[in-house]
């Protein structure tokens, strides 16, 4: 019980990530530390950091929402859909939720320019991506359906969503209109897909 007071509940880690992302967009990443997140958020720093282990993970708090998606798109697709149709399904409809992992949410701005400004958060988002081709490969491997290269996969298709997310992102913080960007943004996510297709995987798996 002491550990579960300590720890807090989802009301106490939301209360923290309001209380960093705020810090780090008025002041920027690296000028912020845990403890001066903890003592605005009126908890101690080893509640912080029961929540969040890395300093870097109070920003970049949406690493576990990108794993359970690449699962759920992998073991809860449909009987007879492929690997690659199902995610494409469901980075367009991220992309048509405008979920903040999509990369069009208009309000990702700040967010990006955070990011690109601190080596550090550079440097952990680089490492959230190899997390989540390890993540792909392992779902693939458990797959009875998939008989092709899973390693192959997984690393062309997120490094292909990565570069058009890192593309879009570079693009709005040069002051691309928010407006204007996701049609340009979907024609390159079609792209990404169509040289999956004719470049990792035959035609037959649809």
């Amino acid at each position: 019980m002491a550990r579960t007071s300590e720890r807090g509940g989802p009301q106490t880690r939301a209360k923290i990530l309001d209380v960093a992302n705020r810090l780090f967009l008025e002041r920027g990443y690296d000028a912020v530390t845990v403890a001066e997140v903890a003592r605005e958020a009126g908890v101690s720093s080893v509640t912080v950091f029961n929540h969040f282990p890395r300093k870097e993970d109070l920003f970049l708090d949406r690493a576990e929402d990108a794993v359970q998606e690449l699962r759920s798109t992998i073991r809860d697709r449909a009987e007879g859909v492929g690997v690659l149709d199902a995610l494409r399904e469901t980075a367009f409809r991220l992309f048509d939720e405008r979920h903040p992992l999509s990369g069009v949410d208009s309000r990702s701005v700040p967010f990006f320019r955070t990011v690109a400004g601190s080596p550090a958060l550079v440097a952990r988002a680089r490492e959230i991506a190899a997390e989540l081709q390890r993540t792909l490969v392992d779902e693939l491997d458990r797959d009875p359906a998939f008989e092709h290269d899973p390693t192959l996969l997984a690393a062309f298709f997120i490094g292909g969503y990565s570069a058009v997310l890192v593309e879009t992102a570079g693009r709005l913080i040069a002051g691309e209109s928010p407006d204007t960007m996701p049609a340009d943004h979907r024609r390159r996510l079609e792209n990404l897909f169509a040289a999956l297709r004719h470049g990792v995987l035959p035609l037959s798996d649809s």
